[in-house]
């Protein structure tokens, strides 16, 4: 693997030069390697992870696993595509198995996801099915815990 790739998948936020120091490389070929990254779309964006439920912000996600028909020429590309356009999809994955493709789409409450099903996600030509699953805490993502330990979180003091 691409050690340059993995420090900066891991974490975005290194500087070039702290990035040239760790790999023992020129500041200025660190910074032409990521460029040319960059414009080849190897890296497509870079992107904090927050946990949402530490902040008041009322968020509601859901994995909605979708059964579709492929289109002759495109195969699942072009109705993935299409999914992907919504503002409330946020992650799209080809799968195998019971369903074709897992989203992972978010709202402001489980009717706002719900009516995206119905309304939006549902009467798509070639869906054929949808299981959609809240999710109701999220421990872990993008490799980042998000859940303190238990020894963490009990900060409780034994009094005698």
């Amino acid at each position: 693997m691409n050690s340059l790739l993995k420090l900066l998948s891991e974490n975005s936020s290194y500087t070039t030069s702290e990035l040239a120091l760790i790999l023992n490389e020129p500041e200025d070929y660190i910074k032409a390697q990521i460029r040319e990254y960059e414009d080849k779309g190897i890296i497509r964006g870079y992107k904090a992870i927050v946990n949402w439920q530490e902040l008041d912000e009322d968020m509601v996600s859901a994995i909605i696993e979708v059964k579709v028909t492929p289109e002759r020429e495109t195969g699942f590309d072009r109705i993935a595509e299409e999914i992907s356009n919504f503002d409330e999809v946020k992650t799209v994955n080809l799968i195998a198995g019971q369903y074709d493709l897992l989203l992972v789409v978010s709202g402001k409450t489980m009717n706002d996801v719900a009516s995206f099903v119905s309304k939006k996600l549902s009467p798509i030509d070639n869906v054929l099915d949808c299981q959609t699953n809240f999710i109701l805490r999220n421990y872990k993502e993008g490799g980042v815990k998000m859940v303190d330990s238990i020894e963490q979180k009990d900060k409780r003091s034994f009094v005698l």
